[in-house]
């Protein structure tokens, strides 16, 4: 990033403090961990603060790309972290699985339970999750399921936003400052279409194969029979050529996709959550 004014660097400072002395105040926590940038950073402040008082959960699934998987975990093993990674069953949830609106509720339902119980049976005072104050104006409807939860979001309270939790990651030299965004697979599904395993597997190995063509930034929109791939807009030129096209109708139909296309706006986060009425988005939040 770019140097930062005097008035950024002031504010930032305070809200880090802030930060600091609100997880003080917990005495121990579990950290939900996903290796997201705003979920690694909590992770790394808690242990700053708490040492061995805290410890990151990270919840394993059919609907966490393995490659999130790994690099959750050399990000923990590196900053020496204490790390426990769990199963969780929400594609045994029919609520989750049916793939409504409210598919994230019945994750974090799922994922808040089993941290629990973890909780109880550790012996810590408190859970804690990664939503920033930027995320308090989208669409998450698993923030509901915090709540009911009684979880904790140290970050927004702290009114940390997404481009600060960045700056503090990079001015305390941890390598996820620029990570890109990365939801569940599951996001990927048009909803209404059910979530399975053999469909999350098509997604993340198709999201892999664009990755190896040198697309940092895409998603692999399921929609049955046809895929919409979204590419970062810088990316968009090299996407649109014949002979591009022709390697992504050989990658995608051999992942069982009847049609291949791709998305002329280009990547942006969120994008499935375009056909929702936007009173039930509201309602959500």
């Amino acid at each position: 990033m770019a140097s930062e004014p005097q008035s950024f660097t002031s504010n930032l400072d305070r809200k880090e403090h802030a930060l600091r002395a609100r997880l003080a105040s917990l005495g121990s926590v579990l950290v939900a961990y996903s290796g997201g940038t705003d979920s690694a950073f909590l992770a790394w402040s808690a242990h700053q603060v708490l040492g061995e008082k805290m410890l990151a959960v990270l919840a394993d699934s059919p609907s966490l790309p393995r490659r999130e998987l790994k690099l959750a975990i050399e990000f923990a093993e590196h900053w020496h972290i204490p790390l426990k990674v769990i199963a969780t069953q929400e594609m045994d949830r029919p609520e989750y699985a049916r793939n409504d609106s409210d598919r994230c509720f019945h994750c974090k339902d799922e994922l808040f339970t089993v941290l629990e119980k973890q909780r109880a049976e550790l012996g810590f005072q408190h859970i804690a999750y990664g939503k920033n104050l930027d995320d308090q104006g989208d669409f998450r409807p698993g923030q509901r399921a915090a709540e009911e939860h009684n979880v904790l979001s140290p970050l927004a309270e702290a009114c940390l936003k997404k481009i600060e939790i960045r700056s503090l990651c990079e001015r305390a030299g941890l390598q996820i400052w620029s990570k890109p965004a990365s939801a569940c697979l599951s996001s990927r599904i048009e909803y209404g279409r059910p979530v399975t395993r053999e469909t999350l597997a098509a997604i993340e190995t198709g999201e892999d194969a664009l990755r190896q063509i040198g697309f940092q930034q895409a998603r692999v929109r399921h929609h049955g029979e046809i895929v919409r791939i979204e590419i970062a807009r810088e990316d968009l030129a090299r996407a649109f050529t014949p002979e591009m096209a022709a390697r992504l109708v050989l990658i995608f139909k051999k992942l069982g996709f009847k049609y291949v296309t791709l998305d002329c706006e280009g990547y942006r986060s969120g994008s499935m959550n375009a056909v929702l009425p936007i009173d039930q988005i509201r309602m959500a939040n």
